[in-house]
Order: structure tokens, then C-alpha cells, then sequence
């Protein structure tokens, strides 16, 4: 329906806001822990704090007469993986790149949805989502200054994450359409994401309480706005919107992140950067516009 659409479209702008701000609390959180040690904590925190939630969702699906089998969990833990993959990738790199490089890269994940549609799907997204993809794309190659430095070993990592961030967009909302519950497949991935980066952390990372405790406000608010709330929001808005589309409305976390540094860190955007956030406003009008189903398709792109 077009008002779920637009709803869903609002919340993933939303999720991309959260996203954006979170950006800091990321760099500032490595300062005192490893990059498994904070996503460890802070999925598992966001777990947490919706877990309330899912047993309701939970509750609800009983009484409907709606069961979860083996092949939920296992498809939840698949996005548990993705998430794991994406998160920790895009966390190792931005210790060895700079931050105009991290935004470029990760943007990438923007062109990789449609074509993995098409891939594994067989999914042909509307002619007119493709100016929108490269608008969003090029507008985040121009906010972040319209240059890149040289790549470095961060970078692959950033890179890396990109894949998984499409896969993950891809099939986060086919996954939560299933048995219509959102929240529990939120909470499934948060659990999944968070256990493996907490195992890997104990065997890699050292840790103590007292780096730990050093960035629990930044991991707080990791966990709590971008994992609880952002993320969540992302699982029940695909429900409604395009895989392709849910692309380009989420590369506006690059533009929320430049507006949330000008605004609380005073940085300063030149012309080129002022021009690259214009785009991708535009680009993110564009989707809201486009026709709400092509070519029979339905809003999470259903394989035919």
C-alpha cells in the first residue's frame, strides 16, 4: 500500500539519521576497546534493550496460530552472519583508512543491491531507480570531498563490507515478510551478531573492565539508538520498500553524518560537499517518487 511505503521510507531515513550520528560514538568507543569487543557489546545490548518487545511479538504470533520452525531461525542467523560480516568489516577498517575513504567505500553497497537483485532473483528494478543509485553514489563520492587518498589495508576491509551490507539489504525484508515479525528477526540477527563478534573478541582482543567501562557511553549509545532503534527500524521498514530503493534512502547516513559534524563538531562543508549532499537529497526524492510496484514486482521484490 502506498501509505505503508511511505511510512517504511520515512523510518529507513530515520534509521539512516541514527546511523549517521552514531558515526562518532564508533571512532571514540576504539579508543578504549577493539573493534570486536565494541560490536560484540553493543549488538548484544541492542538485543537487549528490544528484547521486551519480541516476546511480544512473539505472544502475538501464538495467538494467531503462527509457529516458527528450524528454517526461521536458520534464515535469522544467515542475516545474523551478514550483519557480523558487514558490521566487523566496516569496524577493523576504519582503524587504517580516513573517514573520506570509509564513506565512499561503504556507499558501494548502493549500486551492489540491484545487481545482486538481479543475480540471485532474477529481479529487474525500474528503469528509473538506476539515476538514482548513481545520484547517491556520486553525491557521497562528492560529500566526502570529492577526492580519495591513497588505499590502504583499511580500506579493503571497508571495501569487504560493502558485499555484505547489499546482501544483508537485499534480503533483510523478504526474511522479515515471512511470518510477519520484524522484531524477532531483529532481535535473531542482534543475538547472532553480537555472540560471534564476543567469541571472537575473548580470542583475539584484549580486554579488561576498565577500557570497557571507558566506553560504555559511546557503546550505550551504539548499542542502544543505532542497534536497538536503527536496525530494528531497517528490518521492519523493508517489509514495505524495495530492496533498491531501501539502498539509496540509507546512503543518506553519509549525508546525516556531514550535518551532524557541522552541527556538534563545527566542521565545515565547501561548495563540492554542499553540492554532493544536494544530490543525495535528490536522489532520495527520487525513490520516494517512483512507481510503488514495476512490472508486477512487489514491494521485496519477490523472486517470480
Amino acid at each position: 500500500m502506498k501509505i505503508n511505503r511511505t511510512l517504511a521510507n520515512f523510518q529507513m531515513l530515520l534509521a539512516a539519521l541514527i546511523w549517521g550520528t552514531t558515526f562518532v560514538a564508533q571512532q571514540l568507543g576504539m579508543r578504549s576497546v577493539g573493534p570486536l569487543t565494541y560490536t560484540g557489546i553493543r549488538f548484544l545490548i541492542g538485543a537487549a534493550f528490544i528484547l521486551p518487545l519480541a516476546l511480544r511479538e512473539y505472544g502475538r504470533l501464538a495467538d494467531r496460530g503462527v509457529s516458527l520452525d528450524r528454517h526461521d531461525l536458520l534464515r535469522w542467523a544467515g542475516l545474523g552472519v551478514l550483519l557480523f560480516s558487514g558490521a566487523v568489516c566496516q569496524q577493523i577498517g576504519m582503524l587504517n583508512t580516513t573517514v573520506t575513504n570509509a564513506g565512499f567505500l561503504t556507499a558501494l553497497y548502493v549500486p551492489l543491491v540491484p545487481m545482486l537483485a538481479r543475480l540471485f532473483h532474477n529481479n529487474r528494478p525500474h528503469l528509473s531507480i538506476w539515476p538514482a543509485v548513481a545520484g547517491s553514489l556520486i553525491g557521497t563520492f562528492m560529500l566526502s570531498g570529492g577526492r580519495l587518498e591513497a588505499f590502504t589495508i583499511g580500506d579493503a576491509w571497508v571495501l569487504a563490507s560493502a558485499f555484505f551490507w547489499a546482501a544483508h539489504v537485499l534480503w533483510v525484508g523478504r526474511v522479515a515478510a515471512e511470518k510477519g515479525a520484524p522484531i524477532l528477526v531483529a532481535f535473531g540477527q542482534f543475538v547472532v551478531c553480537g555472540t560471534l563478534a564476543s567469541i571472537l573478541a575473548l580470542a583475539l582482543e584484549p580486554i579488561n573492565g576498565a577500557g570497557i567501562v571507558a566506553a560504555l557511553p559511546t557503546i550505550l549509545y551504539g548499542g542502544l539508538l543505532s542497534v536497538g532503534v536503527g536496525f530494528t527500524l531497517q528490518v521492519m521498514a523493508q517489509r514495505h520498500t524495495r530492496p533498491t530503493d531501501a539502498a539509496v534512502l540509507l546512503s543518506s547516513e553519509t549525508l546525516f553524518a556531514a550535518i551532524a559534524g557541522a552541527v556538534y563538531l563545527g566542521e565545515r562543508l565547501d561548495a563540492t560537499q554542499i553540492a554532493g549532499g544536494a544530490l543525495i537529497f535528490a536522489s532520495i526524492l527520487a525513490v520516494q517518487l517512483l512507481p510503488p510496484a514495476p512490472h508486477g514486482s512487489t514491494a521485496t521484490d519477490t523472486p517470480r
